[in-house]
């Protein structure tokens, strides 16, 4: 058996220390999700129109009020005779008493439906983003994706090179001060600049944290302990409405996030509550740290580290056996993949469905509310169909596996986008309305369970920097969507058919997966290397695929040279 998970087993395994730790790393997930899920709200985009302009009117109308100062100033649109939201007319000069000629820009500001989102002031309505400047809130938008790709990437490799629990603190400090600068902004610019870096800090946060918390599991746990991570996310997402209508203003309610993130600072920034992942710490051969926190679990889990049994060795001893010689710290970086083709296929993959799924998501949103901009239906609807897939996959995954559910997954989504797209036109109202819900459930689920599969495949050593680009993928797939926006209709045309033709070549790319449930694999690069130099190994297919991961028809001849 891997010394690793003998030196794990000695310190009382998943325990009732490491049991709580994991149950403990629920509730930041509340917070993050909370932060995370702040974009639609601050950016959504109320009815609007422009501020009548009695100097733009003839004489004799310039004594209106209300109503017909309304009907007299701006155009209506449409067979419900909406106000226009950019437009005031235009009447000529030397005819006053004339109807209106033409149609021009507003000169006065704009009137705005209040509240939006709960919120009476938000940047769109503060910064007056409509019409001329539109296209700020799009771009506002992916600059915060980039930052959460960017966060992941950078944040990613660091919790590899200096520790989980160092980069979920570095995480929050960051967020907790760039929360706090958005909530004094006083340009736009400065607001955007914030918003990268500050969507950059959660999501390290969020990533650091998900590392640690699988890390602290042994793998017939982990699904369990994500999924439950996922509801306390969405619950997160749900609470944040209720929170705009407390504040209602935008500055109050990025200030309350800072501050809850600062709380979260204050109790998971000491050690009891997030030590480092011993799991990492054993894998990059850092001994005194790894031994420090090993004895506490064993002691906290009821076990003497020092007093062994005819069946199993003591922690002491296993500690021992592990780091015979004093081994000094060694570090990898994920460009060390690139040697490793099984692994970087498998990651290569799961990062593309991961980027398809976050990129196709709007398309479903956006048949299912085709019409005006709304906030509370697509964002309840998301946040409830994320819950919903959390539950399928803690029912269905262990049971029919990772690679499996998947699988279907992606073909659910693949085949619902696909009849929207060619059909849309030609099927009831309700079976478009199916699909699209359908579509958008596969999705939510494709997401989460590239992410766990990710996490799982990757090595301790380069599992953040492995997951990060996973997740990143994601992010990368749903900036898509602000950009589609400028273009308007065509613009998500174009972005429905790409991302139908990614999820068909998704499928196939899913079917080269090998199989995951969560079976213990080599924690690190030298035990890999360790595994390719064995003579049971030598002259076998294996050896090829090694070090990083064993194919799925070499898993059994690895675990005899793992148990040997």
């Amino acid at each position: 058996m891997e010394l690793e998970v003998r030196v794990l087993r000695a310190a009382g395994g998943f325990g009732r220390a490491r049991r709580l730790l994991a149950f403990a790393s629920w509730l930041p997930c509340v917070v993050l999700g909370l932060a995370l899920s702040s974009e639609p709200l601050l950016t959504a985009l109320p009815a609007h129109h422009c501020r009548p302009d009695p100097a733009l009117l003839p004489p004799a109308l310039r004594d209106l009020r209300g109503p017909e100062l309304l009907d007299a100033s701006v155009p209506r649109l449409g067979p419900a005779r909406v106000p226009s939201p950019c437009l005031l007319l235009r009447y000529p000069e030397p005819a006053p008493r004339t109807g209106p000629n033409g149609t021009g820009p507003c000169t006065r500001g704009w009137h705005y439906a209040l509240p939006t989102a709960g919120l009476l002031r938000s940047p769109v309505t503060q910064w007056n983003l409509v019409c001329e400047d539109g296209w700020k809130v799009p771009l506002e938008q992916t600059s915060h994706f980039l930052g959460w790709l960017l966060g992941c990437v950078i944040l990613g490799m660091g919790c590899d090179r200096f520790g989980r629990r160092a980069m979920f603190v570095s995480s929050l400090v960051l967020a907790t001060g760039l929360g706090a600068g958005e909530a004094l902004a006083a340009s736009f610019p400065a607001l955007l600049a914030l918003r990268l870096f500050h969507g950059g800090a959660l999501a390290g946060a969020f990533l650091a944290l998900y590392v640690a918390r699988l890390e602290l599991c042994d793998p017939p746990h982990r699904l369990m302990f994500c999924i439950g991570a996922g509801l306390f996310s969405v619950v997160g997402t749900l609470l944040l409405p209720g929170l705009a209508l407390i504040a209602q203003d935008w500055h109050l309610l990025q200030g309350l996030s800072a501050l809850a993130t600062g709380l979260l600072l204050l109790f998971w920034g000491f050690p009891a509550l997030f030590p480092e992942s011993p799991r990492w710490l054993l894998a990059t051969g850092q001994l005194a740290q790894a031994r420090k926190i090993l004895w506490h679990l064993a002691k906290a889990s009821g076990m003497d580290p020092e007093d062994s049994t005819e069946e199993e060795s003591s922690l002491a001893t296993e500690l021992d056996v592990l780091f015979a010689g004093s081994p000094r710290p060694r570090y990898h970086w994920v460009l060390e993949l690139w040697h490793t083709h099984i692994t970087w296929r498998n990651g290569l993959i799961l990062g593309f469905s991961s980027l398809v799924s976050g990129g196709i998501r709007a398309s479903f949103l956006h048949r299912l509310f085709p019409h005006e901009p709304t906030f509370y239906g697509p964002y309840f609807l998301a946040a409830g169909l994320e819950a919903v897939a959390t539950i399928f996959l803690l029912l269905t995954v262990d049971h029919w596996g990772r690679r499996l559910v998947l699988l279907l997954g992606t073909l659910v989504m693949g085949l619902a986008s696909l009849l929207l797209l060619a059909g849309a036109q030609y099927l009831p109202g309700w079976i478009a309305l199916s699909l699209s819900v359908l579509g958008l459930l596969a999705s939510q689920a494709v997401s989460i369970l590239s992410s766990l599969f990710a996490a799982e495949i990757f090595p301790t050593v380069i599992r953040g920097a492995g997951l990060g680009l996973v997740l990143g993928a994601g992010f990368l797939g749903q900036a898509a969507t602000p950009l589609a926006d400028v273009h308007g209709r065509r613009g998500f045309f174009l972005q429905h058919v790409v991302f139908t033709s990614f999820a068909i070549l998704a499928l196939l790319c899913v079917l080269l997966l090998p199989e995951s449930r969560g079976r213990g694999l080599p924690q690190s690069l030298q035990d890999a290397d360790r595994l390719r130099r064995s003579p049971l190994l030598r002259g076998h297919p294996c050896q090829d695929h090694l070090p990083l991961l064993p194919s799925s028809h070499c898993q059994a001849q690895t675990q005899l040279v793992q148990e040997g």
